[in-house]
């Protein structure tokens, strides 16, 4: 990339931009501190362990995020099938239902991430090796509780936020057929008509994203709807799944705006 795309894709941050992003890598580097003590207290005594939700959740808090839950997760335990706009998705998610998630393999190749990641049982796939997630599936199924979920992006990237990229249902091979007793439950993330501002998309660097929303002065309202979840004339396959997912999200969409 040449200089000039390079000043494109990565916008100056001001000085007091700058500060804020200090200030709260340093706000969530205390919260991890806390958090990971009480974590490993509550592993050993074998209780059901709140804190990576509260950690999430409080590292969304700490980034602007301002959530407001419709609806609910199923108390029995849900696959959430959720649109994708950035990396702040992945603790608004978690604060609100306490979910673990499905994701790609190449984060297991990045120590503090992968250890961060396991401690919320984050499944990871191998792209080339999608349908070996059914068994890593049920591993973590074992370990949720009632209230518990394990989120899954169909798009399989990020967009724009404004839109619905189409659902890949080849990201859904785990879940063909659902496992007894769990709920497949679309998930609309909603950040309002700012999404721009924050949403990840293009060529932007991940990297560059986490601080543009670090430095951003507003808050940044989301609200995370969480649908019916699909009856079983829609789980019958995972093209249906991914099929009838998508039209439920995009009609509350539709409504919405």
């Amino acid at each position: 990339m040449n200089a000039t795309a390079d000043a494109i894709a990565r916008p100056a941050i001001s000085l007091v931009g700058r500060l804020r992003i200090a200030v709260r890598l340093a706000a969530m580097l205390l919260l991890l501190l806390l958090c990971v003590p009480l974590y490993y207290v509550w592993r050993i005594l074998r209780l059901h362990n709140p804190w990576p939700r509260v950690f999430l959740g409080g590292i969304a808090r700490i980034a602007g995020a301002r959530v407001t839950i419709t609806g609910a997760p199923s108390r029995k335990g849900a696959f959430l099938l959720s649109n994708h706009v950035s990396w702040l998705d992945i603790p608004v998610i978690s604060g609100a239902s306490g979910s673990a998630f499905v994701a790609h393999s190449g984060l297991a190749d990045v120590g503090l991430l992968k250890w961060l990641c396991e401690m919320n049982d984050t499944v990871f796939v191998a792209r080339h090796e999608r349908r070996s997630v059914h068994a890593q599936v049920e591993q973590v199924r074992a370990a949720l509780t009632d209230t518990g979920a394990l989120t899954v992006f169909p798009e399989g990237t990020t967009s724009d936020g404004a839109s619905l990229l189409p659902f890949k249902s080849s990201l859904l091979s785990a879940l063909d057929p659902p496992p007894p007793g769990i709920a497949i439950q679309p998930v609309w993330l909603d950040y309002g008509p700012d999404v721009a501002g924050m949403a990840w998309v293009g060529e932007e660097h991940g990297l560059d994203n986490f601080l543009k929303i670090l430095a951003r002065r507003r808050a940044i309202p989301v609200t995370v709807h969480f649908l019916a979840p699909l009856g079983p004339d829609e789980t019958a396959n995972r093209k249906l799944m991914a099929t009838a997912a998508r039209e439920r999200i995009l009609a509350v969409m539709s409504r919405t705006r």
